[in-house]
């Protein structure tokens, strides 16, 4: 079997006795075929059982092992060893949100935006069950199909330089999901989600760097769907200065 001795510099805080994050290196004997999650799981499980950070899936689904890998946020189980030429790897905790302790982040300010664009179906009424299910045609599921594929890593926050200025920017993720639900034909809650989603901290202060799609693991495409948003939110605001703004978002669908 093959193995790389690769060196891992790792930023440490522990809250209860470092009064700032420091590095610390650990050298792995890597596999040909591992990622950088298999090689943090051997620093935890053979070197230093101290070490705190996410993961679960080791998949690319769950979006739990969000990291910044030599600068960039990435899934540490989707980047693979060989495709890094340097060395020595630097492993630092997801950029701008705050460090809780060694590669975890607090998530708090991004679970609250997520609830503020209501990402759920919406409806102006609901229909009994014994009436069925809502039905779509694969050119309604299509309109919005790319973003449910967000796995919520927030790679795209840590990458986001509006975020990095202005921490009220509801941001990438949370608006992208709010366009999906705002394109699916079952939902009715585009008004309700209009407050918020054209707002000032949010589509419009997006300045459309596309740091968000570049980084995005699942090529969701926030930085599209923002666009897209500031579109309708414009065509709407004409509308409804001329009267033609139709009274529900089912309606417009």
């Amino acid at each position: 079997m093959t193995y790389r001795t690769i060196e891992l510099e790792i930023l440490r805080y522990q809250p209860e006795t470092d009064t700032e994050p420091r590095f610390q290196e650990y050298c792995v004997p890597c596999e040909e075929d591992w990622v950088v999650l298999d090689a943090v799981n051997y620093v935890k499980d053979h070197l230093d059982s101290t070490l705190s950070y996410r993961w679960s899936c080791h998949m690319a689904v769950c979006g739990s092992c969000g990291m910044m890998i030599d600068g960039e946020p990435k899934l540490a189980c989707k980047t693979f060893v060989r495709d890094l030429p340097a060395r020595k790897i630097r492993i630092e905790p997801l950029a701008n949100f705050p460090i809780e302790r060694d590669l975890v982040v607090g998530m708090d300010d991004f679970m609250e935006k997520l609830q503020r664009v209501k990402p759920y179906i919406i409806r102006d009424q609901q229909r009994p069950l014994a009436d069925g299910e809502y039905l779509q045609t694969p050119a309604q599921l299509a309109k919005f199909k790319q973003y449910t594929l967000c796995i919520n890593c927030c790679c795209c926050y840590a990458a986001c330089p509006e975020y990095a200025l202005r921490s009220e920017f509801i941001g990438p993720a949370a608006l992208a999901l709010a366009h999906r639900y705002n394109q699916d034909s079952r939902d009715h809650g585009a008004r309700e989600r209009e407050d918020i989603v054209a707002s000032d901290e949010g589509i419009w202060d997006c300045s459309f760097a596309d740091a968000c799609s570049q980084v995005c693991p699942k090529h969701v495409d926030p930085a599209g769907a923002i666009q897209q948003m500031k579109v309708g939110a414009t065509v709407s605001w004409y509308q409804e200065r001329l009267g033609l703004r139709k009274k529900t978002g089912a309606e417009n669908k």
